[in-house]
């Protein structure tokens, strides 16, 4: 969520860099605006009220004791008064503020300086490539046709079993699955400082909410209900993405800065209900609804965001390194970044049956936007 403080101090700059994005936000600011200034403008009210409540009770203590006691009454009256008012404005301004974050909480993070302007994925510039495409003396078989070929994966049965966009692994294609997956949480957490945990594949709605998946994707979720009862239906969902558990690990917490940075590495099955376009480049393994992936999240100070977002990117170009594949990496423009992102790095390997770069890895920074949804923050030493 964007801090409503640099809102206040910054709004045109705000706009500015939300307009980079898609536009369409200034009259959404302007609300916020609106109603902060609404909230702020009772809760003065409430200050000053209260001060003279305080004011009057001291007075009803004199009139008491000089026996006053209907100048004592009708001033009892007049603190009841102020109480009733001072609870109307107590609540003009939550709703205020409950009004206000209804607001934010759909506003996507703004774009650090350093994201390059631009509309779509044919705008995000290459900042680097490592190995060189493979050459083959035959035309090279997309991962459909060798899956089909070796009995890697049964696209048939998996669809047969949950439907279109699920997947059964089978015999030598299980086994590289589970290998890979293994392969990489022995990497990053002996070789990259990175501490696994195994979070669970369930979470609240205040974990979408924190990690910025809801409410905006809300529609591409998997909601789960409890038995029969319809009334559960939307405290719990299917984790996404292993970032919705592992990043809320700290929410509503106050780490000393001493605890920093702290690495977690997790590997989860994924689960989106989003359905990919139909055609070639979606057949087969590509777009989902279930899929396996090790997350990387990262708890840093502010100001060395940045510095591990670079360090996190090279973590994972490891891992392709390792494996020999050849890739590039992309730095997403300001109209094809995430909703919670200010800067991402997208990580494509060559795909040769598909003659195309496909996307593998995703490192973002989202500087305090997610910490602030989850209400996670660290205290300095001063």
């Amino acid at each position: 969520m964007i801090d409503i403080k640099l809102i206040r101090e910054q709004p045109e700059l705000i706009k500015q860099r939300l307009a980079a994005r898609h536009g369409g936000d200034d009259a959404k600011i302007d609300e916020a605006l609106r109603l902060d200034e609404q909230r702020r403008h009772a809760l003065k009210q409430v200050e000053d009220l209260k001060a003279l409540r305080n004011k009057v009770s001291k007075e009803i203590g004199a009139l008491m004791g000089q026996k006053k006691l209907a100048e004592a009454e009708a001033k009892k009256a007049e603190t009841r008064t102020l109480g009733d008012q001072i609870a109307a404005l107590d609540k003009a301004a939550a709703d205020a503020e409950a009004a206000r974050d209804a607001i934010l909480i759909r506003l996507p993070n703004p774009p650090h300086a350093s994201v390059p302007l631009g509309s779509s994925s044919a705008d995000n510039p290459e900042v680097k490539h490592w190995g060189a495409k493979p050459a083959f003396a035959f035309p090279p078989k997309s991962h459909v046709e060798l899956c089909d070929s070796l009995k890697l994966v049964d696209f048939a049965r998996g669809a047969k079993l949950s439907g279109s966009g699920f997947l059964l692994y089978t015999n030598w294609g299980a086994r590289l699955e589970r290998a890979l997956i293994q392969f990489l949480l022995d990497l990053h957490t002996t070789q990259h400082g990175y501490t696994e945990v195994a979070p669970p594949h369930i979470v609240s709605r205040d974990c979408m909410v924190g990690v910025g998946q809801f409410p905006k994707f809300e529609d591409q979720a998997y909601a789960v209900r409890e038995g029969l009862d319809e009334s559960t239906l939307g405290k719990l969902y299917l984790l996404p993405t292993a970032e919705a558990p592992v990043a809320n690990i700290h929410r509503e917490e106050i780490l000393p800065h001493t605890q920093l940075p702290i690495y977690y590495c997790a590997y989860s099955p994924c689960f989106r209900a989003e359905a990919g376009a139909a055609g070639v480049g979606t057949r087969g393994m590509i777009r989902v609804h279930q899929f396996d992936k090790v997350e990387l999240v990262k708890v840093v100070r502010q100001e060395d965001g940045y510095a591990e977002l670079e360090k996190m990117l090279a973590n994972a170009e490891k891992v392709l390194q390792l494996l020999g594949l050849h890739y590039r990496i992309v730095l997403l423009c300001t109209g094809d970044m995430g909703f919670a992102s200010a800067k991402t790095y997208d990580i494509e390997v060559w795909a040769p049956g598909q003659n195309a770069y496909l996307e593998v890895s995703s490192c973002s920074n989202t500087d305090e936007f997610q910490a602030r949804r989850m209400n996670l923050r660290y205290k300095d030493a001063d």
